[in-house]
């Protein structure tokens, strides 16, 4: 038997996003985030509410990285998503990680994720339920030691965690349990 929950924003497994910026001195801000993700081929969707840090410096710069996070950079991560840039505005050279500038976008990329994807601001959409900022992806970067035999990206070796808001934990993925378009083909019918 079901057990009804009413409206609650539970989903799983939710990202964990680490949203790179630089605020108007230059200054290196990292924000974690949970609602958003990809929306078309070369396209992603940040949710955000408009007074965080992170979103003046999206209008400011108009450019940004989005970053998966490894398992090893847990507390960090998690760090800088609890403190306010705009309480502690030295919260990531507190963190402990470093960041260099990107090449293709006015954004930092944080050297400790494995994982990041370097972006455009397009358009901010300002909704009923809060503010929508939509990116262009312009370019990917991948640590080799998170690449398989052939070059590709091995999720297993990126080492990152799901966010669950049902109980407030972080979870690892990574675990390969089939092939996607491949594992229900025995159900297609001729």
């Amino acid at each position: 038997m079901k057990r009804s929950f009413g409206v609650k924003p539970w989903l799983y497994p939710m990202p964990t996003y680490m949203i790179g910026t630089y605020d108007p001195d230059g200054a290196v801000d990292e924000m974690m985030m949970a609602w958003g993700g990809i929306c078309a081929e070369n396209m992603v969707a940040l949710n955000l509410e408009a007074d965080h840090k992170t979103v003046a410096n999206l209008r400011s710069r108009m450019a940004f990285t989005l970053a998966v996070p490894g398992a090893d950079t847990l507390a960090q991560s998690d760090y800088l998503g609890i403190v306010s840039a705009n309480k502690v505005p030295d919260k990531f050279a507190r963190s402990g990680l470093h960041a260099v500038k990107s090449e293709y976008v006015d954004a930092p990329v944080v050297e400790e994720y494995p994982l990041t994807l370097e972006c455009v601001v397009e358009r901010f959409e300002e909704e009923p339920y809060g503010l929508r900022v939509l990116g262009r992806i312009v370019n990917v970067l991948c640590e080799e030691s998170a690449l398989d035999e052939k070059g590709r990206i091995d999720p297993a070796r990126l080492r990152a965690f799901a966010f669950d808001q049902m109980q407030n934990g972080y979870y690892a993925m990574g675990e390969k349990l089939g092939k996607a378009w491949n594992a229900g083909a025995g159900l297609v019918k001729g």
